[in-house]
């Protein structure tokens, strides 16, 4: 394909498809109807003589060649966006849609007051939660379907930028009733009374130290410092009851009510359920780490204004949090 015949916005119909896999939400992102986006496509792939996607069950599938073109059209893409600047932002008048990968902790904790801000703020965009836990996070970031990931991460690769929301220690849970509710919680207390916690993937799904690595980016698996509870007990010859893991924080409020059970959860997270379900809130009695929380975004947004204004609303709320 000759250059002096090249339509740019050819290539941003190309873009689209490759990320979103699908006609009608390339569509949507462009403004453009799918007839219009697959005659564009058309046009493209008889400049290029390859196919570029497949249809197959599961949607669209990138052929070689456009695996190979992909990130070099985004770099250039990205590079013409720089040289003309970039566009102006106002909030107020803002249609964007912002989508934001979280775990159902960050979600109560950060992103429902997020939305509060926004309503006052931007009543016209829209925030879509994706989930933090069950998908290749790095991978979606990548590809521009995550403008925000937050949580916890171990291992940050260079090409996301980052930035530290919170730094939290951990809390116990349990209901009013509960046998220990009266009186100081004991190291003990951790081998006689079985445990709840949250974990969203272990050994078996490549997860070491309660970390899971997937492209370069560990998140974590686990909501509680597992190794320092174990550590603590085997001092004194015991061993924790660890009888229920759950891939989701707000059950634990369920679990509690009926039963002993105890949970071991982030602080601001124990805050949360114990004012929605009132659950007892103890201090544990034994020294671990303390839990970094950070957002996390591709680097080719960092001059975006429009997700620059939101890096500066998340950030806000993690401070007023702390």
């Amino acid at each position: 394909m000759s250059i002096g015949g090249l339509d740019l916005n050819l290539l941003k119909v190309f873009e689209a498809v490759y990320e979103d896999r699908n006609l009608v939400r390339a569509g949507q992102r462009l403004n453009l109807s799918q007839s219009a986006v697959s005659h564009a496509l058309s046009r493209l792939r008889d400049g290029v003589g390859d196919a570029l996607f497949l249809r197959t069950g599961k949607g669209l599938v990138p052929t070689a060649r456009a695996a190979e073109l992909a990130p070099v059209v985004k770099r250039a893409l990205d590079s013409i966006k720089e040289a003309l600047g970039a566009e102006p932002f106002s909030p107020a008048g803002s249609t964007r849609q912002f989508v934001v990968a979280a775990n159902d902790h960050m979600t109560v904790v950060v992103v429902a007051p997020l939305l509060n801000v926004l309503r006052q703020a931007a009543p016209g965009t829209d925030l879509v939660v994706r989930p933090s836990t069950r998908l290749d996070l790095a991978e979606q970031i990548d590809l521009g379907r995550i403008d925000l990931a937050i949580g916890a991460f171990a291992q940050i690769p260079s090409r996301f930028g980052a930035s530290t929301l919170m730094v939290q220690d951990e809390s116990v849970l349990m209901r009013r009733d509960h046998p220990v509710a009266r009186r100081g919680l004991a190291l003990h207390d951790f081998a006689v009374y079985p445990l709840v916690t949250v974990s969203v993937g272990g050994v078996e799904e490549g997860a070491v130290d309660g970390f899971i690595l997937e492209r370069g980016l560990a998140r974590q698996s686990e909501v509680f410092d597992r190794r320092a509870l174990q550590e603590a007990l085997a001092r004194v010859g015991l061993e924790p009851r660890l009888q229920v893991a759950v891939p989701h924080a707000l059950a634990i409020p369920v679990l509690l009510s009926g039963g002993d059970m105890l949970s071991i959860v982030p602080s601001t997270l124990a805050k949360a359920l114990a004012s929605q379900s009132g659950l007892l809130t103890r201090p544990l009695p034994y020294r671990s780490d303390e839990t970094t929380t950070r957002m996390i975004w591709h680097r080719r947004n960092d001059r975006d204004p429009a997700h620059a204004w939101l890096r500066g609303l998340v950030a806000g709320v993690c401070a007023d949090l702390a």
